[in-house]
């Protein structure tokens, strides 16, 4: 597990060196044996040295600890300095086809950027990355992960008493709006010019355009309009899209409050903190598009001398989000009904009905496959039914057959619409089990999330949806 430190070399002035807390007695708790698998680690070796290399106990070869500096805005209020309080970067592991993936722990102990904090973090929390990662990876969807949880043997002091944990997340990059804010803020023109390069070079080297700085902005507005689109079509909820938790490269990233809808409701709100539902399920988008303007704001001062030429050129690019992000949307959903964008009628149709009926999100859409079998039970599951439903189905099983067997178009229903998602009441109930020191049953919800597609978990308690009044009030926690 060799480790490079590109950052270190490349982006001096960005991040401030860290000592991590030696925690007393660590344990590792969790292992992602696919994850070091698909990084091409020696898994045997990384498991053997992760109480160690990946508790902040010692340090894996070549890492050399940062934390980034990065401003935000959260829940549309600027926060000038924020930056990593309670993690750090170890460094970079570049897989066998070139590819770098940042190596950073979470829940290190204090940085100069905890704000009086612990720089903790306990471990239920972490665990939850490690779910809600492998949640979305497995649908599709571009996500940091867990390569390892660690727990610390020493207690974490929130509202109560909690145990400490230590988690390895592997991603794209740590690279966020925010951290482009941050020096634009502080007129930082030779941090910017260094960044925007940087993250050209690692994560959208095809971009091209006059300026780099537009290249960029014209990258992360695509690559986060294919993002949110994928989100809509599993139904997540990220929670806090403050601009520190959009990333450049277009993963997501920070797993605190975010859930999976269960019944579909464009209003769906899970954050404790989000009082106002700025961040509800059916705003993702138009938030996202918010924090784009954010982007184009910080690149100004890169994009052009002058101020009037470079917002006319930024105006115009978050301007496209709507075309472009509406275009992605299409895409996502005539896949999951199995039509063409062109076929409107079957789409719109479609969504009419998840918003008159607001059946089960996940169990309508697998539903599909099995009413072209003639069996609608897994509608009856999800609470669709009615003279409606059974109008849009006539005019949507031509269509959907018209070029293919029954089987065919059934079998690759399927093959894009899960069984199984990260169900909030599973999570909760895998995460107290975890944290009273069984974690059997959050083995086993990561195990089944890995293969969200398996038709032989339609019929097991984990594509239940929650029973009765747990959704209502149901509240996800930052974990901060």
């Amino acid at each position: 597990m060799q480790l490079e430190t590109t950052w270190v070399r490349e982006l001096p002035g960005t991040y401030a060196s860290v000592t991590l807390a030696v925690p007393s007695a660590p344990r590792l708790v969790a292992f992602n044996g696919p994850l070091a698998d698909a990084l091409g680690l020696d898994a045997d070796v990384v498991r053997a040295n992760a109480s160690d290399w990946l508790s902040g106990a010692g340090l894996p070869p070549g890492a050399s600890p940062i934390a980034q500096a990065y401003a935000g805005h959260q829940f549309g209020g600027l926060s000038p300095q924020l930056g990593d309080g309670r993690a750090a970067l170890l460094g970079e592991w570049v897989d066998a086809s070139g590819r770098r993936w940042d190596v950073a722990l979470k829940g290190s102990g204090r940085t100069p950027f905890s704000r009086g904090g612990d720089g903790k973090a306990a471990l239920g929390p972490m665990l939850r990355e490690w779910v809600i990662g492998e949640a979305l990876t497995a649908l599709g969807v571009p996500a940091s992960r867990a390569l390892a949880v660690v727990a610390t043997g020493d207690p974490v002091l929130r509202e109560r008493r909690l145990q400490g944990a230590v988690l390895t997340r592997v991603a794209s990059s740590h690279l966020r709006v925010g951290t482009l804010e941050y020096y634009a803020l502080r007129g930082g023109l030779v941090q910017l010019h260094r960044l925007v390069g940087y993250a050209l070079a690692r994560h959208h080297p095809e971009a091209r355009g006059a300026s780099p700085a537009l290249a960029l902005l014209t990258a992360v507005r695509d690559a986060q309009a294919a993002l949110v689109a994928q989100w809509m079509a599993v139904g997540f909820v990220h929670g806090v899209l403050n601009t520190d938790n959009v990333t450049l490269s277009g993963e997501s990233i920070d797993f605190g409050p975010c859930a999976f809808v269960e019944r579909h409701d464009p209003a769906t709100v899970f954050s404790s903190i989000d009082t106002q539902g700025r961040y509800a399920y059916g705003n993702q988008p138009s938030i996202t598009q918010w924090n784009l303007a954010r982007l184009a704001s910080a690149l100004l001062p890169v994009i052009d001398d002058d101020d009037d030429v470079a917002v006319a050129a930024a105006r115009e690019i978050v301007g496209g989000w709507g075309e472009v992000f509406e275009a992605r949307m299409r895409e996502a959903w005539a896949r999951k009904l199995g039509v063409t964008v062109s076929d409107v009628g079957c789409i719109d149709g479609f969504l009419a009905l998840l918003h008159a009926h607001r059946p089960d999100h996940t169990l309508a859409f697998r539903g599909l496959g099995a009413a072209l079998r003639e069996d609608r039970s897994v509608w009856a599951r999800a609470g669709l039914a009615g003279p409606d439903v059974d109008a849009w189905y006539a005019a949507w099983r031509p269509v959907v057959t018209a070029t293919r067997a029954v089987a065919d178009a059934a079998a690759i229903l399927d093959a894009v619409n899960p069984a199984v998602i990260a169900r909030n009441h599973r999570v909760e109930g895998a995460l107290a089990s975890a944290s009273a020191g069984d974690f059997g049953p959050v083995e086993r919800l990561v195990a089944a999330l890995q293969s969200p597609y398996d038709a032989a978990l339609l019929d097991t308690e984990l594509a239940d949806p929650a029973p009765d009044g747990f959704t209502e009030g149901y509240q996800t926690f930052c974990g901060t």
